[in-house]
């Protein structure tokens, strides 16, 4: 019998997202799926009742990826897979595999030959740097950076010159209630003249999403504590 396909499914980034995170396409593919590897199981549903799910949710399968499963292994999470199951995998927030543990499961999908199918969704790397009006053809995201305030004031000067010596854009993270502790210690860090695009909680009511240079951000210090953000830097 042939395998099942995984689906990876886009989650929305915010509150009250939803319709701007779903097509058509996806809301036919959840009511096609009974089965999900999901990150949070509440998200998850949640999602799924958001995105046009009709299948009543007592019939889903949901196996639950959080950090508090990995160490059990993944293997049960497969079996649906082995049997002709199409699946589907959600993240959190956003798309799986991108800055997400999800990836682990899209390799071993590839490893055992199941059919990997991504469908359309908000990534918010992707959206921070379309806004950005940084450099598209060339960009690395770092994700978190160190937490040691010396080493973290190192890496943000390393990514300052790699923008300017490649001419690439830099993007990283941080953990959001230590979101003005990062920005405070890039405006101490950088070059009057760097750009640094801040891009918070994108998609939302709240959106901040603003390119300046470093001496203009300097002037005015946005409130970033518990925003979802992502930090992007330039020549």
């Amino acid at each position: 019998m042939p395998y099942g396909t995984l689906y990876l499914i886009p989650v929305p980034l915010a509150e009250n997202t939803a319709a701007k995170s779903f097509t058509p396409y996806l809301t036919d593919t959840i009511n096609s799926i009974k089965e999900y590897i999901v990150e949070n199981e509440k998200t998850a549903r949640k999602f799924l009742k958001e995105a046009g799910l009709t299948t009543p949710q007592s019939e889903l399968i949901i196996h639950d990826y959080g950090k508090h499963n990995r160490a059990d292994g993944t293997g049960d999470f497969f079996k649906g897979l082995q049997a002709g199951n199409d699946v589907g995998l959600m993240s959190e927030a956003g798309c799986p595999g991108i800055a997400d543990p999800g990836a682990e499961i899209v390799e071993k999908a590839h490893r055992m030959g199941i059919k990997v199918v991504p469908l359309v969704g908000p990534s918010s790397i992707l959206l921070a740097l379309m806004g950005s009006g940084f450099n598209g053809q060339s960009f690395t995201f770092h994700g978190y950076l160190p937490i040691d305030k010396v080493e973290r004031s190192k890496r943000i000067k390393e990514l300052e010159n790699l923008a300017i010596k490649n001419d690439q854009t830099q993007l990283f993270i941080e953990t959001p209630f230590r979101n003005n502790p990062m920005l405070e210690e890039i405006l101490k860090t950088c070059n009057p003249t760097t750009k640094l695009c801040i891009a918070a909680d994108l998609t939302s009511e709240t959106e901040l999403l603003q390119t300046k240079t470093i001496e203009q951000w300097r002037k005015k210090v946005p409130e970033l504590h518990k925003r979802p953000t992502i930090f992007l830097l330039f020549r």
